[in-house]
């Protein structure tokens, strides 16, 4: 297992590629100038991974905190994703070419398949491996994809995914999935660590606060860690997004690590990545 020493500390994909473990989540953070300062603020605290999407209609202003950012854009890993209507073979390149110009940029570090679309992903998968040969993309992979999801794209792949980017947090921890990317070399990460917020109101997380003297998020961000999992929190707050980062100081005990894996009772905040009609 990797250690996890510091914020620009990573794991290596399946392609040797290395993924700084904690990134800043774009997600909801409007276009506009809260985007752009919630990118600047993380690349200023520290941060190198930048996680956005097509359907988050923000990667304009990612693409401006970046170049507004005296940070050399070939130490920031920037990630966004092909959305459900865009996929398909020709329409994903398409795409690709449309989030490029948005974000100003002339690679992308990661791109992901956003949902398993029927019938459309392993298309989407082919474009995405034309996409990497071209060397426009350093690293390819998927959101939402559940174990026979990745089984079925993997009967047809060249290229295993190098990332699965799945909701992760106490509620749904899905242990055999984690198992299943672990085995198969595919690297797990976490969206909606804080359940949208619901973790903050659990008893158990105000407990292993004081105990660990850091706040609820803090004690989160740590146990993804831990388990190997990459981890964007989402915040445009710029204390909040500098507090996020502030998880390199204490250490979980493997029996509060236990506890927490125990909590899992599959229940969902997002959609289910089984049946979602977007």
């Amino acid at each position: 297992m990797t250690a996890i020493t510091d914020l620009k500390g990573t794991f290596t994909l399946n392609n040797g590629i290395e993924m700084p473990y904690l990134g800043l989540g774009v997600y909801q953070s409007e276009n506009g100038q809260e985007v752009v300062d919630a990118v600047k603020w993380a690349l200023e605290a520290g941060y190198r991974h930048i996680d956005t999407a097509s359907i988050y209609n923000n990667e304009e202003g990612v693409g401006r905190g970046i170049a507004e950012s005296p940070i050399d854009r070939s130490e920031i890993f920037v990630v966004s994703k092909v959305w459900n209507s865009d996929q398909g073979y020709d329409t994903t390149l398409k795409a690709f070419d449309a989030s490029l110009k948005r974000l100003g940029l002339d690679y992308l570090d990661l791109y992901l398949i956003h949902w398993p679309v029927a019938g459309k992903y392993k298309e989407t998968w082919r474009a995405l491996e034309y996409l990497y040969h071209q060397k426009r993309i350093r690293a390819i992979g998927v959101s939402n994809f559940m174990q026979h999801h990745l089984e079925d794209l993997l009967t047809d792949a060249k290229i295993t995914p190098m990332v699965n980017q799945m909701e992760f947090h106490p509620y749904v921890v899905q242990q055999d999935l984690i198992d299943f990317c672990r085995a198969k070399g595919i690297q797990y990460e976490a969206w909606s660590p804080f359940m949208q917020g619901k973790v903050f109101g659990l008893p158990i997380f105000k407990e292993l606060a004081q105990k660990y003297n850091k706040s609820i998020a803090q004690v989160i961000l740590r146990w993804d860690l831990q388990k190997g999992v990459i981890t964007i929190p989402k915040s445009s707050k710029k204390e909040r997004i500098v507090a996020n980062a502030d998880v390199f100081d204490f250490e979980i005990s493997s029996e509060d690590m236990m506890v927490l894996d125990n909590m899992d009772r599959n229940e969902r905040t997002g959609p289910d990545p089984d049946n979602f009609d977007f």
